[in-house]
């Protein structure tokens, strides 16, 4: 099989030299039982690669389970992962199987592995060494012959040396690395991606989609995407649907990209370099609680100009001067999607487009759990 079919076959999208390469490792190690590491910013498309991985394999009539080490909380991964006996803690009323024993003979995807405990960590290496663990409340080792595959977004190697990774698990993860470059590194991929994705929103749908001028086309060509594809895909859809299927130019498309960060960033505020997951997080919520702050001034500022002329722009409430401040920002944007969502994190997360990880740990900061 071809390079081109291998690719449309295992939905792998870009024409990139980037993209390119990447299907030449995938194409070489799947047939293997080799351990394959998958790094790259959130939202490049980590697990798009590990399943093409899983289905060109010899396993892939077995069970591919993906894990989100990042949403387990920390004192049931270990459970998640390995299973537990009837009796071994005081919630665990029946005998369970742990992933790996679902996952017997199949692959397993261990997304967000930099968020494992270390003492996870610990198990996990004995597994990946030589294929043995026990379920929680009890001494009976147990095997299972599965194949693994990880991802992060964050270095590991800096994990390393900060001590809140392993290093023996990481040189024994390593075994293959796989780094997907961000978005705005192949850019020749936007255009198909563009395409893909507004053909197939439109096609599931049975919506009428009249496209992209060229203008607008370039202007998503040459966004930064901060993102990635989650991103572009995401914007995609909500203009498909919001513009009822007309044909979007670029007056249109800014209005969409608004408030994000560009090449040329509004409202003055600041672009940091090599940031953190969560730093990147918090900046795209505060960046949209701008956008819907500064609608809600303007209504107010309309309503009250017509209501009581002369009087000036009303005072926001929260402090006497127009503003709120971060954190009351991010939290009511946090109470509003939970409420959205009727309490569903999962769902919350992706409105918010964070990690489950981090809302869980706004969740607890901002006392939401009451």
């Amino acid at each position: 099989m071809d390079r081109s079919s291998f690719q449309q076959m295992h939905g792998i999208l870009g024409n990139s030299v980037e993209i390119q390469e990447i299907v030449d490792i995938v194409r070489q190690v799947a047939p293997s039982d080799i351990t394959v590491l998958i790094t790259g910013e959130s939202g490049v498309g980590k697990e798009v690669i590990a399943r093409a991985i899983h289905a060109a394999s010899k396993r892939a009539e077995k069970t591919l389970v993906t894990v989100n080490c990042g949403a387990i909380p920390e004192g049931l991964i270990e459970s998640e992962l390995f299973g537990h006996e009837k009796g071994s803690f005081t919630s665990a009323i029946e005998t369970r199987k742990g992933y790996f024993e679902i996952a017997d003979g199949g692959t397993i995807f261990l997304d967000e592995i930099g968020e494992m405990p270390l003492a996870t960590q610990v198990k996990l290496l004995r597994v990946l060494e030589n294929g043995e663990f026990m379920r929680i409340g009890s001494s009976v080792p147990r095997t299972s012959d599965v194949r693994v595959i990880a991802a992060t977004n964050k270095n590991l190697e800096f994990e390393v040396q900060q001590k809140r990774f392993r290093p023996d698990l990481y040189f024994r993860l390593r075994s293959v690395n796989i780094w997907i470059p961000p978005l705005r590194e192949r850019r020749l991929d936007v255009p198909l991606l563009i395409d893909h994705f507004a053909r197939e929103y439109a096609q599931k749908n049975a919506v009428s989609f009249q496209g992209f001028t060229d203008e607008a086309r370039e202007l998503l060509t040459q966004y930064r995407w901060p993102g990635n594809v989650r991103e572009l895909r995401n914007i995609i859809e909500s203009m498909i649907v919001l513009e009822n299927g007309k044909r979007i130019g670029s007056d249109v498309l800014r209005r969409y990209l608004q408030g994000y960060s560009t090449q040329v960033v509004d409202r003055n505020l600041p672009v940091v370099s090599n940031r953190t997951v969560e730093q990147a997080e918090r900046e795209l919520i505060y960046r949209a609680l701008l956008d819907l702050k500064a609608d809600i001034l303007e209504l107010k500022e309309t309503f009250a100009q017509s209501h009581f002329p002369g009087q000036g722009k009303p005072v926001d409430p929260a402090n006497g001067n127009g503003t709120l401040s971060l954190d009351e920002m991010e939290r009511q944007m946090i109470t509003g999607a939970l409420e959205r969502h009727e309490g569903n994190r999962r769902l919350a997360a992706r409105e918010l487009n964070i990690s489950e990880r981090t809302l869980y740990r706004k969740i607890k900061e901002y006392g939401l759990n009451d």
